[in-house]
């Protein structure tokens, strides 16, 4: 048998759908995948991030809600400054733990972003 990570799925609220498209198809920049015939084949978006997916669902969560600290998603880019200073510029909050960084989607999603090699 052989195993491999296929996808990862982040949950928003449907209120706050388009501000996670532009966080990350714009703001990360991960090219947008079409998504297969479904009943949910007209929400949330799937995105080509490498070896794997990301898959970008829509649930009724409160985002102003508690998350845990350490669950997330983690992406390695080649210019992480430059990164960083695209997010900082949209307003996203920056939290530093050495060469990498962390920050929140729209609904509250923990992402790491670190260099990659």
């Amino acid at each position: 048998m052989t195993l491999r990570l296929d996808h990862v799925q982040v949950v928003v609220p449907r209120a706050l759908e388009s501000a996670a498209k532009a966080f990350y198809g714009g703001l990360l920049g991960l090219p947008k995948l079409a998504k297969p015939p479904g009943p949910r084949q007209n929400e949330g978006a799937w995105y080509d991030a490498g070896s794997i997916q990301l898959h970008l669902a829509l649930e009724e969560i409160d985002p102003a809600a508690p998350r845990p600290r350490r669950p997330h998603v983690g992406f390695v880019v080649d210019d992480p400054a430059s990164v960083e200073r695209r997010l900082a510029a949209a307003g996203i909050a920056i939290e530093r733990d050495g060469a990498r960084f962390f920050v929140r989607d729209p609904a509250g999603n923990r992402i790491e972003i670190a260099a990659s090699g």
